[in-house]
């Protein structure tokens, strides 16, 4: 059968043309024009089992490949049920480039023909989630309009981007020529040169610099500048839980990461100047918003709605790397006394203290046999569990760019979706994904997924029985816990079903049985049964 080329072959070479290399999504009745498209390209495609599911691959595929990852997605319920999964990528600043269908362009405008899956306005069910929406009309507006998606993915901050194409133009020949060459570039966002002057002046004269690094410096690859800044300033430096890895864990002025630790919420509000890079100061990076800094604070981010959003300040509407950058090149070097790095271990050392005094050996024991399991530059993604969340104060990431979580919205099921996208995007080395019972249950159709592409991903699963962190937050509000407690299966047998190899494990044997599951080829599950805990919250009050 001579096939004539459409709109769907627009698609798929106008992404080729912009640099993909791969595509995640799940087909649909008004999408098939896209899908038919990749099997006549070069691209390599991607399925998953549940459209929010393949939303999170695509996630963890950004991430790791650091571009943009396009995601195929159907109309009405198939684009719906992707929301979650772009409210995450929104939160994370992560570049996914959905491509949705829409129903036959004679169904649009309001007109309520009732064709199947039609929405009143699709799009406004995304303009609030996503960065910028783009519609392609007829076939020669495609291009176009993939091309300008892609850089508005890619400039920061960067974020995910909706794209809808109707049924029709999808599916109708076009006399569009083939697209050979597509140039879409992110526009830089340098710092304007007075701030960067004024805030160079405060730093110089600063007695108690400290830096808060969040996740725009590991997003825009400014770690060399940030660790040039630091020493230089002679300022101890705190990652926030996005911003893992932007700072070595080991340095002596790495205060690591122990935001909902008092202690380090009092050393950040006694800064004489807080230079805060890449975070929005929000929730989670302020102690549950108990932040209150007495001196000076100079922000520079990258998304002008979170530019002084919670604290007033010296803001900088810039690129991390490029302020980062700037800044170090005038900030004049202080001379090494020791001071700073006295007071780093001083603050580790307090934080320690108040972490042994709550009997916590198992928790701590079983996030070190995870390190010690995971090979270094190996990613990892974390679901919305326990052992996530104490991975977000206490876990070395090590390299930058190799811990993830879904601490951006918060949403469960995003460990192991998104690790599936992370080995597509590097097929030769382990990823790990690690969920509790709960969020396992979100993402269990993809161990479909991963058996039948052979992805390289080990699963970790802590099966306590529900839902762990809410049966602990109701406990300690309410005095008792409601619709925490959860029916779950074997995950061993069940792996096994899919052929996937899969081992139950103990908290003395985690790091010998993960380390192995790591090492073998292709997908595997390991299973450990145990109760964790989380250490106290300061937010509440001085502890």
């Amino acid at each position: 059968m001579n096939h004539v080329r459409n709109g769907g072959d627009l698609v798929v070479e106008s992404l080729t043309a912009l640099g993909a290399h791969c595509v995640f999504g799940l087909p649909g009745q008004h999408a098939l024009g896209l899908f038919d498209a990749l099997r006549r390209s070069e691209l390599r495609y991607v399925g998953l089992r549940v459209e929010n599911n393949a939303g999170f691959a695509a996630d963890g595929y950004a991430r790791t490949a650091r571009t943009v990852a396009p995601l195929f997605l159907s109309t009405g319920p198939g684009a719906l049920t992707s929301l979650a999964a772009l409210q995450e990528a929104a939160a994370a600043s992560v570049p996914v480039l959905a491509v949705s269908s829409q129903i036959p362009s004679a169904g649009l405008g309001g007109r309520r023909r009732g064709y199947l899956h039609e929405l009143v306005d699709q799009q406004a069910s995304f303009r609030d989630v996503v960065k910028s929406v783009h519609v392609a009309r007829t076939a020669s507006q495609i291009p176009s309009a993939l091309a300008a998606a892609w850089e508005s993915a890619l400039t920061a901050p960067s974020g995910p981007v909706w794209v809808e194409i109707p049924q029709d133009v999808l599916l109708a020949a076009t006399i569009v020529p083939p697209v050979r060459a597509l140039h879409a570039e992110p526009r830089a966002l340098p710092p304007r040169s007075e701030l960067v002057a004024e805030a160079a002046t405060l730093l110089a004269a600063a007695r108690r610099p400290v830096i808060l690094a969040g996740g725009g410096v590991v997003r825009s690859g400014a770690t060399g500048e940030l660790l040039r800044l630091a020493e230089r300033l002679r300022a101890p430096v705190a990652c926030t839980f996005g911003g893992k890895g932007a700072f070595p864990w080991e340095h002596p002025l790495s205060l690591q990461s122990w935001l909902e630790d008092r202690h380090t919420t009092e050393l950040l509000e006694d800064a004489d100047v807080l230079l805060v890079v890449g975070s929005g100061l929000g929730e989670l990076s302020s102690n549950y918003h108990t932040l209150a800094p007495r001196g000076r604070i100079i922000q520079v981010e990258a998304d002008l709605g979170k530019l002084e959003s919670n604290h007033p300040a010296l803001g900088i509407h810039a690129d991390a790397r490029l302020a980062l950058a700037a800044l170090a090149d005038q900030v004049p070097a202080k001379t090494p006394d020791g001071v700073a790095e006295a007071i780093t271990a001083d603050l580790l050392k307090r934080v320690r203290a108040r972490l042994d005094g709550q009997d916590l050996d198992l928790e701590q024991g079983v996030l070190a046999s995870v390190r010690q399991a995971l090979p270094d530059g190996a990613p990892v993604f974390f679901d919305m569990t326990i052992l996530g969340y104490w991975a977000w104060s206490a876990f070395d990431a090590r390299e930058p760019n190799t811990m993830h979580s879904g601490q951006g919205a918060g949403g469960l099921g995003y460990g192991y979706p998104a690790a599936l996208g992370a080995a597509a995007a590097r097929p030769d080395g382990p990823v790990l994904a690690v969920s509790g019972d709960g969020g396992a249950m979100y993402s269990i159709a993809e161990l479909a997924t991963a058996r039948q592409l052979q992805l390289n991903v080990t699963w970790l699963i802590v099966d306590d029985g529900g839902y762990g962190i809410l049966r602990e937050y109701m406990n300690d509000t309410f005095g008792e816990a409601t619709a925490t407690e959860l029916v779950r299966p074997d995950f061993v047998r069940l792996a096994e079903s899919f052929e996937v190899p899969a081992t139950r494990t103990t908290a003395a044997g985690l790091a010998h049985d993960l380390a192995a599951a790591l090492a073998a080829p292709g997908p595997s599950v390991v299973v450990l049964p145990a109760f964790l805990r989380m250490f106290e919250p300061t937010h509440l009050g001085p502890s």
